[in-house]
């Protein structure tokens, strides 16, 4: 069998770069699957990709779907046909559904009754045939943000103006809105010709590169690292390539040239930050610092073009940037004559949320929550000052009422440290005013401070119970809040810094005495789902090191309000999991766990164990080992105990009748079952555990 190329590309207005590489990616999968689903065998799918196009070219594709047999059974012999030996509607509509006819029907006896049954056989397509639906992959891609263009029902990243379909050399006429895929790309918007020939889905780099082009994502990536490393070897600059930036400038370009720029060395009077803030995060350049670390009054830009005009091009990024710059000089210019107090007295004015109040009230109730953690965590941190709690209690969200702030939000709490210790405060206050916003993504940096740990915690902690206190509780995928990263911020800090906290007492405290709820019934509802959406923060957190996923979701179901314990148990049964003794092990105490559920069931797990009525040696065995059990914060020893009670629980249950006659007798066993049981779920709800 012959193999063969395929170039399918879509021809689109500008994606926004951080799409790029995640739609070309979805569209290989998609066609990946489309190539499995109908029996088209290939060796591989390449990607290529730019703000313009998503393509894709699979090498090595099968010249025809593989042939097709199976054997379908039927309804049995008595329902297919009736009592004069004619075909029923049932055989009838089973041969039609298999594309064959009642003569095609055969019999065969299965556990002693006769069964219809039909071979089907069917020849394999071409490709080229079968390549006709393969735009059916179009519809199936998904977006975070998409749109309508014209008066089509369709909807997608970007308005689809032409698609290419190649098999070799060969035109497939795909057919999608109003399109015809054709042999014909299109070149640089600018520098390179409007209706380009694809001769061969092989050729396709080549005609592109032509037409200053560069398909080859990486391939752009490398050569703008390549230029940017040339350029500050050349000129003796440091210049750092930050990872996302580039990623993101490689996407923006089908032909980059890098290139210098500079402006006044004035607006070197601006903090680093709001410079680096300027090029980076709002013109898409790179910094450039001296050998010593300096940053110069210089920038790297990538264009989407080749060297000619640069001149031109330089100026006018210069200009771009000189205005940025010049806002952020009016605005820290502006600020400076003001006080904190002034920013302060803002904040009462500014509403956090509608059904929950001002900034001014939020940060109350962090700094309530402050001081009761900072009580709870005195041993682990125990230099920070009760003075420095109410200051930055009162004080850490100023900066958000500042100019440069409100223009660059991005410099939110790194702009409030700067001004706080401009403004005299003390350093570690100020610290905490940047470091409360950490982390600000999944895997971002933790705070490393005492006080910015404490605050980064309570002021994520009051976002979560206020927005679950008026029942804005994330569903789906839709988190307007960001509670979910906020939670896993929390949890991060907390098992980073060994910081125990009671998701159970500490959170009903916190209600009471912070948010002043009373109600029982609306404390264990309120306590519950917040429990919950911890546990399933952890639950991720747990898959990331690797646990397994029965172990991990026994440990999430343990009677343990603490993300420390619920760590170390899971971990401490994941190697236990590797000894021999474990199936034993968990199935004694999968027994114990059973008869715990029944005597609770029963109402009788705290009775009053009558030692006088034991009626066998194993009992008062098993009686004293759980006399004897003392479940700590080491989730190690707590195992190690509950082990060594693996031959005494097997003993009582050979040797007893834990539901006998008398009542006494029975009520004592599963009460001290009981005891053991809620030792055992301290680890973990070890039924949950696979033990096959």
């Amino acid at each position: 069998m012959s193999q063969h190329t395929f170039l399918f590309e879509i021809g689109l207005e500008e994606v926004p770069a951080q799409y790029v590489r995640n739609a070309v990616n979805q569209l290989k999968s998609l066609v990946e699957n489309f190539l499995s689903d109908n029996r088209l065998t290939f060796d591989n799918v390449e990607t290529f990709a730019t703000p313009r196009r998503l393509t894709v070219r699979v090498n090595g594709l099968a010249d025809k779907q593989t042939d097709f047999s199976e054997v379908a059974k039927g309804p049995a012999k008595r329902i297919a046909q009736d009592e004069e030996g004619n075909w029923t509607k049932a055989a009838q509509g089973f041969a039609r559904g298999k594309g064959a006819s009642v003569e095609d029907i055969y019999f065969e006896e299965v556990k002693g009754e006769e069964y219809v049954f039909i071979n089907i056989s069917q020849p394999g397509s071409q490709a080229a045939d079968i390549l006709q639906d393969v735009v059916s992959v179009i519809d199936q891609m998904s977006f975070p943000v998409s749109m309508h263009w014209a008066s089509y029902d369709v909807k997608y990243i970007r308005p689809i103006h032409w698609m290419v379909a190649l098999l070799d050399d060969q035109v497939l006429p795909l057919t999608f809105l109003n399109l015809t895929a054709s042999n014909i790309s299109r070149g640089h918007r600018y520098l390179g010709s409007q209706e380009v020939v694809i001769v061969d889905a092989n050729a396709y780099e080549a005609a592109l590169a032509d037409e200053f082009v560069i398909v080859k994502q990486d391939e752009r990536k490398a050569l703008i690292e390549q230029q940017i490393e040339q350029l500050a070897s050349e000129n003796k600059y440091q210049i750092d390539i930050d990872a996302d930036l580039l990623e993101e400038v490689t996407q923006i370009v089908e032909y980059p040239t890098a290139f210098i720029g500079n402006f006044d060395d004035k607006y070197l009077a601006l903090p680093d930050e709001v410079l680096i803030t300027s090029m980076k995060n709002h013109q898409r350049y790179f910094y450039v610092k001296d050998q010593a670390g300096k940053l110069l009054p210089l920038f790297l830009a990538v264009r989407n073009g080749n060297a000619e005009h640069l001149d031109n091009v330089r100026k006018g990024n210069q200009k771009v940037l000189t205005a940025r710059l010049e806002d952020g000089f009016f605005f820290v210019n502006e600020d400076k004559t003001k006080t904190i107090q002034d920013f302060q007295d803002r904040l009462a004015k500014v509403t956090f949320h509608a059904e929950i109040g001002s900034l001014q009230e939020k940060m109350a109730r962090t700094g309530q929550i402050a001081k009761y953690l900072a009580e709870k965590w005195s041993g682990q941190l125990a230099d920070v000052q009760t003075g420095d709690i109410t200051r930055t209690g009162e004080i850490y969200k100023f900066d958000l009422m500042t100019g440069i702030v409100d223009e660059f939000s991005e410099l939110q709490g790194i702009m409030g440290e700067k001004y706080a210790l401009a403004f005299g405060e003390a350093p570690a206050v100020a610290t905490a005013i940047r470091e409360h916003y950490m982390p600000i993504s999944a895997e971002g940096e933790l705070p490393a401070s005492q006080l910015g740990k404490l605050f980064a915690v309570s002021d994520k902690l009051d976002s979560v119970i206020s927005f679950f206190n008026i029942d804005r509780i994330p569903s789906g995928s839709n988190d307007p809040f960001a509670l979910r990263r906020q939670t896993s911020g929390i949890v991060r800090i907390l098992i980073e810094n060994e910081l125990t906290f009671d998701w159970k007492t500490d959170i009903i405290s916190i209600l009471q005495t912070v948010y002043g709820i009373e109600d029982q019934e609306r404390l264990v509802e309120l306590q519950t789902a917040l429990s919950q959406f911890v546990n399933d923060r952890l639950k991720a957190i747990l898959n990331d090191q690797e646990i397994r996923y029965d172990i991990a979701d026994a440990v999430l179901q343990s009677h343990s309000a603490d993300v420390l314990r619920k760590l170390a148990a899971s971990k401490v049964l994941q190697a236990a999991s590797e000894k021999a003794s474990f199936k034993e092990t968990l199935e004694a105490w999968n027994r114990i766990l059973n008869l715990g559920a029944k005597a609770r069931e029963l109402n009788v797990q705290d009775v009053t164990i009558e030692e006088s009525r034991f009626e066998s040696d194993s009992e008062v065995a098993l009686f004293n080992a759980a006399k004897g059990l003392e479940m700590t914060n080491d989730m190690q020893n707590n195992y190690n105990q509950l082990e060594a009670l693996t031959p005494v629980i097997t003993e009582f249950f050979d040797n007893n009748m834990v539901f006998a006659e008398d009542q006494t007798v029975q009520n004592n066993r599963l009460a001290i079952l009981s005891m053991i049981a809620q030792a055992i779920l301290t680890l973990a709800d070890t039924n949950r555990i696979n033990t096959k």
